[in-house]
């Protein structure tokens, strides 16, 4: 906006109306949408730079062709010949090279310092591996600080909890069995100790 204040577009004094700002901003928002979704890719491929590039050159193949379908079909009458404004402005051109790089470069700062100074184990082994050398000592590592950090959740996940009754020591609660507990393999066989007892007799009273 600060470069069409003026509204002039061309050394000549000439200036290209709305449409013609339209489009620069357009191109413009195209372009940064495009390298933004570079930023935030980890690797680079073939596909990438078909996706990045390709949809940068499309929708400048598009508005070349779209400036010229008129009169050839009644679309956009108001875009005929547009393209030649759009392509001949050195405005046009010095925002493209300009504009992108100023809305991202927040972004890029951000990905420079986190990448240099809180970069993950990915990130260094990817830097290792295009520094062709050895991403063992950088695994091993990283591996051993997880390792470490895993210890310390699982240790306090598997901590056995501290109760608050009060535990009755295991000798105790041998010498005190249960009503109808018994001795396996005692001296006296519980069959011969109840036989000991007539159980025909009438009982004292209070028992």
């Amino acid at each position: 906006m600060l470069a069409m204040k003026q509204d002039v577009a061309w050394a000549n004094g000439r200036d290209g109306g709305y449409l013609m700002f339209g489009n620069l901003v357009y191109t413009y928002v195209v372009v940064t949408v495009c390298l933004k979704a570079g930023l935030e890719m980890n690797s680079w491929t073939w596909p990438s730079h078909l996706a990045i590039w390709g949809s940068i050159g499309l929708w400048l193949l598009f508005l070349l062709i779209y400036c010229n379908v008129w009169p050839v079909l009644p679309v956009a009458p108001d875009m005929a010949g547009l393209h030649v404004m759009v392509y001949s402005s050195g405005v046009f051109w010095m925002g493209l090279l300009i504009i992108p790089f100023m809305a991202l470069l927040a972004d890029i700062i951000f990905i420079v310092v986190k990448r240099s100074c809180f970069k993950s184990l990915s990130e260094a082994v990817r830097e290792s591996e295009i520094a062709h050398t050895d991403p063992g000592p950088v695994i091993l590592r990283g591996t051993k600080q997880r390792l470490t950090e895993t210890a310390r959740l699982l240790k306090n996940v598997f901590m056995k909890p501290i109760s608050s009754t009060t535990h009755v020591p295991i000798e105790v609660e041998l010498k005190h069995g249960y009503a109808f507990s018994q001795e396996e393999h005692g001296v006296v066989p519980q069959a011969d100790l109840i036989r000991a007892y007539d159980s025909t007799k009438e009982k004292p009273q209070g028992i």
